[in-house]
């Protein structure tokens, strides 16, 4: 069974949190609002795509999910960013980046998870995720690029609302971590930051909250399902996960 969660569909299976809740507020403040950019962030293995598609199936949000179906990793920063344009109005049917805009802000949201960073996992494409992997500084090349196109675009901006799926991932000792969840003291400092200027809501859960949603997933036992936690955290994707192949 895979347990990563790709769209509402796959979300069959859902035990409400605390981080759940707050996430649905951000959503609700989206629907009646316009100009907002959220972030919406976790560890890996917490489940962020669950909660970020069931909220906003709950909501009752109108999204455009944000496709990046690269043929190769060999390309540089402008190739990406010129590339995921012109796959939106392809899709949009907009016929220049001021219509593409325009359609954009017609949805309740435009959204920028699975599908755009890990468009591997159900096409033949390369996701985001995997350019980043190998892209090196151009990485932070296509980031100064979508903010200069934000800026030069405000206007356009003010009429859409964002929802990033955010993550700054890296291993360290054989590990995925993330910088917004996994590292002590720095990554508290750099949540706060991103709350400054953005909305953000971080995705994690108490012992209690792990249990519930393990044994919603799986028939092991409750000191069972503990011994993972400790060694795994509470992470329940990654528990489900390591569970399985044991």
């Amino acid at each position: 069974m895979d347990y990563k969660v790709n769209s509402a569909s796959d979300n069959s299976v859902f035990v409400e949190t605390e981080s759940y809740r707050r996430l649905l507020e951000a959503l609700e403040v989206i629907r009646e609002s316009r100009g907002n950019i959220l972030h919406v962030v976790g560890a890996p293995g917490t489940g962020k795509s669950a909660n970020l598609y069931r909220g906003i199936q709950e909501v009752g949000l109108d999204v455009y999910e944000v496709p990046c179906n690269l043929e190769s990793s060999d390309v540089d920063a402008d190739y990406v960013f010129r590339h995921l344009l012109d796959e939106m109005k392809a899709e949009l049917g907009a016929d220049n980046r001021r219509d593409l805009y325009r359609k954009l802000a017609e949805f309740d949201a435009v959204v920028f998870a699975d599908r755009f960073h890990d468009s591997h996992d159900f096409s033949e494409f390369m996701g985001f995720s995997q350019w980043t992997a190998t892209a090196g500084s151009e990485t932070l090349k296509f980031y100064l690029r979508c903010i200069r196109e934000y800026m030069g675009n405000r206007g356009a901006f003010r009429n859409m609302n964002i929802i990033f799926q955010t993550a700054w991932r890296f291993y360290f000792r054989g590990k995925k971590l993330d910088i917004f969840t996994d590292i002590p003291i720095l990554s508290s400092v750099l949540f706060h930051t991103l709350r400054i200027p953005f909305t953000a809501v971080r995705i994690d859960y108490t012992v209690t909250e792990t249990l519930n949603i393990i044994k919603a997933h799986s028939g092991a036992d409750e000191e069972e399902i503990r011994r993972y936690i400790e060694l795994y955290g509470c992470r329940p994707r990654t528990v489900l996960e390591k569970m399985r192949s044991c």
